[in-house]
């Protein structure tokens, strides 16, 4: 019980190392909830820390569209686009593993770009398929991620995948 205040604590004062070293440790600590419900994610938005709110969606935070977070994310401060050293945004890194529920709200942010490219010319298409996340690559395909653009191996994100479903469904989506 201590552990899990600490880090909700520390989540809302910005506390990135020690959240990042207690989540790493005890993975159970990223739904862990306060008395009022609330997870580290919500503490983490709620002080402004962007970084920190990119790391636990990464790691698998629960984003609960009927929670308030979504507000507090996408109308309050949180720059949809924003990217880390390697050029990845929050939707780079949700789309790679596969987080549906945290890909929802900021794909219907009207600020979010969906085809913006990390420092490998990658766009979450491209990690999606690359990783074979077909719902994914299926919810991207319909807010029009487009197939064409080229990463800096000259890829396309359908030439990063093997997987013959979402080959299919990026065709029957050109279509």
């Amino acid at each position: 019980m201590v552990e899990e205040e600490e880090v909700h604590q520390a989540s809302y004062l910005g506390k990135y190392e020690e959240v990042k070293v207690k989540v790493l440790a005890h993975n159970r600590l990223l739904t862990a909830t306060d008395d009022s419900g609330r997870h580290p994610l919500h503490w983490a938005a709620c002080g402004g820390h962007e970084e920190l709110v990119s790391f636990l969606i990464e790691h698998g935070a629960p984003v609960d569209k009927s929670d308030d977070i979504v507000s507090i994310l996408m109308n309050n401060w949180a720059d949809v686009n924003l990217q880390d050293k390697l050029g990845a945004t929050p939707l780079h890194r949700a789309a790679s593993k596969g987080n549906i529920r945290a890909m929802i709200p900021i794909l219907q942010c009207n600020r979010c770009s969906i085809n913006l490219q990390d420092s490998e010319g990658n766009t979450p298409l491209h990690l999606a398929c690359e990783e074979e996340r077909l719902e994914a690559v299926r919810l991207l395909l319909e807010h029009g991620a487009s197939t064409q653009i080229c990463n800096k191996a000259r890829k396309t994100a359908l030439e990063m995948t093997s997987c013959p479903s979402i080959r299919r469904l990026a065709h029957m989506n050109e279509m």
